[in-house]
């Protein structure tokens, strides 16, 4: 099962360029190639993303990554879901920021 921060950055980042590799793709995600390579797979087996091999200069046989229509409307629902637990996130953090705060002010005051 891959995350949606994971589902969501690698959707990203593979519909701004279909032609990233792998390495750069765990680069950019701070994560394995072995991951990435899993997170791949388990994303086209779902049928977010089509996979096509083709020849450049620069590397004998690299991969061309297209998102499916199955794969836009997974970016746009995940890009939701993502944002909402940020949001949350932001939420917790600005309370407890608040909560150290009065803490702090608390502790010098006495």
């Amino acid at each position: 099962m891959i995350s949606d921060e994971y589902r969501y950055k690698i959707l990203k980042l593979i519909e701004a360029n279909p032609e990233i590799s792998q390495r750069q793709i765990a680069k950019a995600l701070g994560i394995s190639l072995g991951k990435t390579n899993y997170c791949l797979k388990a994303l086209m087996e779902k049928g977010l993303l089509k996979v096509k091999n083709f020849h450049n200069s620069q590397n004998k046989m690299a991969y061309l990554y297209k998102l499916t229509p199955s794969g836009i409307e997974e970016k746009a629902n995940v890009t939701s879901r993502f944002l909402k637990a940020k949001i949350r996130e932001y939420e917790i953090l600005k309370i407890e920021i608040e909560t150290l705060k009065e803490e702090s002010i608390n502790s010098l005051i006495k």
